[in-house]
């Protein structure tokens, strides 16, 4: 297994990309999203929908929630010292919880992200980028990778 990571600027791309990973097979088991509270509940950007209103809504299809909503929509909120308040799902959100002082960076090394790169990703984060991280096998490596590139992902990265 590998983890491929990426940054995206707007909920949007991330919900784009994150359909086309899971329509490719890859499970909601094997997707984190980490991003500022914000900028995924309770305020709308220029380019995307509140997330409550799209839960609320019923952005559903068959019954499940689909993209980062239905990643997220059991999700808490975590203080992140450095980010603030932070959404976080998937496997990342366990790591997240049990070392919220080491910051999003050292969650990361947890996941085999070099430091000087979790610190980078942490940084996005902070700037108000959406990270993804994916669990994929070798053979999805090479799709995933292009589904978060092809939807807007910077700093995608294969560890």
């Amino acid at each position: 297994m590998s983890t491929i990571i990426g940054v995206f600027d707007n909920r949007n791309d991330a919900e784009q990309a994150v359909n086309e990973i899971r329509e490719a097979g890859v499970t909601r088991d094997e997707i984190s999203i980490v991003a500022k509270e914000d900028k995924v509940k309770g305020k709308k950007d220029d380019q995307s929908n509140n997330l409550n209103q799209n839960v609320s809504s019923g952005a559903a299809t068959g019954g499940t929630l689909g993209g980062i909503a239905g990643l997220i929509a059991g999700a808490g909120a975590l203080a992140i010292p450095g980010i603030g308040p932070i959404v976080a799902a998937g496997p990342i959100a366990a790591g997240l919880s049990g070392v919220a002082a080491g910051g999003l960076a050292g969650s990361l090394v947890d996941l085999g992200i070099p430091q000087d790169r979790g610190q980078y990703y942490e940084n996005e984060v902070k700037k108000g980028g959406i990270l993804a991280t994916v669990e994929a096998d070798d053979t999805q490596v090479n799709d995933v990778s292009s589904f978060l590139r092809d939807n807007g992902a910077k700093g995608v990265e294969v560890h």
